[in-house]
Order: C-alpha cells, then structure tokens, then sequence
C-alpha cells in the first residue's frame, strides 16, 4: 500500500492543483459532464478543462457556478456532433473525456433486458437507448480527435454477455483513428478515494502520435474508512419505526438492509439502504436519505409510514416463533377486518436456501452490494 496521492480532504478553497502537483496546463473537454466532479479531477491533477457537453439546464447551472467554463454547450451530444461552429480550440485537445449514462450495462440493473429499449429521463430530452448513447461519444471522438480519448462506464460493461458491447466500442475506437486502446477496471477505493465505486475505462492513443508504450496505472493506495471521514455529528440519525426494527437485528456482515431482510424475511428488497461501517470503505455516497449509520444508535424516530407497520408485523410473528411468515404482497384483510397470513414459505426453507447457495459457492459470501450497486 502506497501513502495517498491526492488529499481526500481537499476543499474548494485549497484551489487547484493539488498541493505538489505541477499545473501542466494539458487540455481537456467533457461530455455528459453533470456538476463536474471529473472536472475537479482533471483541475486536481493539473489539467486545464475547457468545459464540455451537458443535457440538464439545472445540472449545467451547477456545473457552471463550480468552474466557469471557457466552453458550454447545454444540448444533447448528438446536436453536437452536428454543429459546425465549434471554436478551433476544441480540435486541439489533450484529452477528450466521456461518461455516457450507463445503467443498461450496470450489474445492479436489467442489463440484457434493458438493451435496445428506448427511455426518456426526467430532464425531458428525446427518447433514446442508452447503449447507443457510447457510440454517439464515440462519433464525438471522431469529430474532435483529441490526442488521447478516454470512455468511462459501469464495470459490467465487460462482464457476460455486454463484453460483446466492449468489442463493438474498441472496434469503433479503432475506425475513429486511435487502435491503442487499453480497457482497466478500477476501483476508487484503492485510489484514494472513501467510497467503494468500481468502473471500467477505456483510453485510447491518436494513431498518429509516436509509441510511448503501455500505460500503467496504479490502484495501491491505502484505503479511506467510512470512520475516517465523518463528522461528528454523524452519531445521530433520523430513521423511521420499519428501519429501526430491522436496524436492531443487524449483524456485523450486513452492509445493506437487502441483508437484513434476507436473512430474517426472506426477501429480495432495499439492497440499496447501505449501512455505514466504521471500519470499512462506503459504497457511492449519494445525497438521498438511504444511508445509515451501523455502529450509532438511531436518536429520533419519525412519524411510522404506512409499510411500516406490515414489516413490523412481520417482524412480531417472527419472534413469537411463527412456522409462516407473510410477505408484503400476501398480507390482505379478511371480511372481519383481521389480516391473513398468507402461505409464502417458512423460515426453515429460506434457512435451507441459503445453505444450498453456500453449498453451491462455498469460496464466496452474500454478494458485495457496495460495488454491484452502483449509481451510474
């Protein structure tokens, strides 16, 4: 393990580069650059960004408050490959960088069921696959021919079946003029980063350009906990009456409530209510309230919803030693009012099965939801 490279801890104020960092001054443009978190990157690493491509208005306002861009383009990246007034600066790049939406190929996703169909995102643009969206980049590539190009997606996008996609888009990369492609999956928790959060990049070489030989990146860095990162305020939480039943039968494996209910309900749900570990490095932290603390204990309830008491209920036959336990979708009201308990199984066979999934992979544990979940 390696000393960091970058300070975890680095705020807006510090400035950029990176302290011991040399301001290069290398260029770079996006696309699919959201609130520019890339961005931040490349500044960080010395890098100048010139800007780039965004859909969402609300999104580029972000983006533009954080860094000013010289160049915006708040338009979907197919209107951009057709335009013909681009400033000359964008044709002499260092580095072009993209990150197409990706949750087609996400293993948290429908993956195989979900390519080819079309989907309109909230933000209101026209409908499109988004697995068409990597190859619309790269016709980006084609148009701008930065020195080098850089594609970042999901990991699974070199997994099963879509490594067929992965073909296709080196291939691609091959017809736009850069056949020195490289593909590495890498993992930003052994980069310094504190969150779990695996990708796949590729990165390709103008042909034109002389042979430097293969890039080596290095992914040793010593690890960042969950622990190491939060304030202090951080030991108390707001959880609801249904979360902090399940949160008291939490073991030290759990790393989601997916886990919890599981084991204690047999059901498949909620895998993306992580539970923050000390100890461990967090998966994507994101700002929506399905984080919770594992070690602190909830300090406020709210107001119990509705769902609430149901898993509760369940929760109760559970310990009063039912042989059946309803599931969400089974518990109904009979003419008197009482609830039924519906036939879905006993914890006995739920037990049976998750011996015979150990039986079967005797070398694994539960699968890894902090880097199978991802937020694409």
């Amino acid at each position: 393990m390696s000393e960091h490279r970058f300070p975890y801890r680095w705020r807006l104020a510090d400035g950029y580069p990176a302290k011991g960092i040399e301001h290069h001054g290398c260029k770079v443009f996006g696309t699919f650059i959201c609130g520019g978190g890339s961005t931040m990157g490349y500044k960080l690493a010395g890098y100048d960004h010139l800007g780039g491509v965004e859909i969402d208005p609300s999104i580029a306002k972000t983006y533009i408050e954080n860094h000013h861009p010289a160049y915006m383009f708040i338009e979907d990246l197919r209107k951009f490959n057709e335009r013909d007034d681009l400033p000359p600066e964008l044709y002499d790049l260092d580095i072009l960088d993209g990150s197409p939406p990706c949750s087609t190929f996400s293993m948290a996703g429908k993956r195989e069921k979900a390519w080819g169909k079309e989907k309109r995102f909230k933000e209101g643009q026209q409908l499109q696959t988004l697995d068409d969206l990597v190859f619309v980049y790269c016709d980006t590539i084609a148009k701008l021919k930065p020195r080098v190009c850089l594609l970042e997606n999901v990991a699974g996008l070199v997994h099963g079946n879509a490594r067929s996609y992965c073909k296709r888009i080196i291939d691609r990369l091959h017809e736009c003029g850069y056949k020195r492609v490289q593909v590495f999956v890498l993992n930003a928790a052994k980069m310094g980063v504190p969150q779990t959060r695996t990708r796949a990049f590729f990165i390709g070489l103008r042909d034109d350009l002389p042979d430097v030989g293969k890039l080596h990146i290095l992914a040793d860095e010593e690890i960042v906990p969950f622990g190491a990162i939060k304030d202090k305020g951080d030991n108390e939480q707001t959880i609801t009456s249904d979360r902090l039943s399940l949160w008291k039968l939490r073991q030290p494996s759990d790393m989601c409530y997916g886990d919890i209910i599981l084991r204690t309900l047999g059901e498949h749900r909620r895998w993306t209510e992580t539970l923050a570990h000390d100890g461990l490095v967090h998966p994507t932290l994101t700002s929506t309230p399905t984080q919770y603390l594992y070690s602190a204990p909830p300090a406020h309830q709210r107001k119990r919803a509705a769902a609430d008491s149901d898993i509760s209920a369940r929760l109760q036959l559970r310990r009063e030693g039912a042989d059946h336990f309803p599931h969400r979708h089974e518990r109904r009201a009979g003419a008197d009012g009482a609830y039924r308990v519906g036939n879905l199984g006993t914890m006995a066979q739920a037990a049976r099965a998750r011996q015979m999934r150990r039986a079967n992979h005797p070398t694994t544990k539960q699968p890894n939801h902090l880097t199978t979940r991802d937020n694409p």
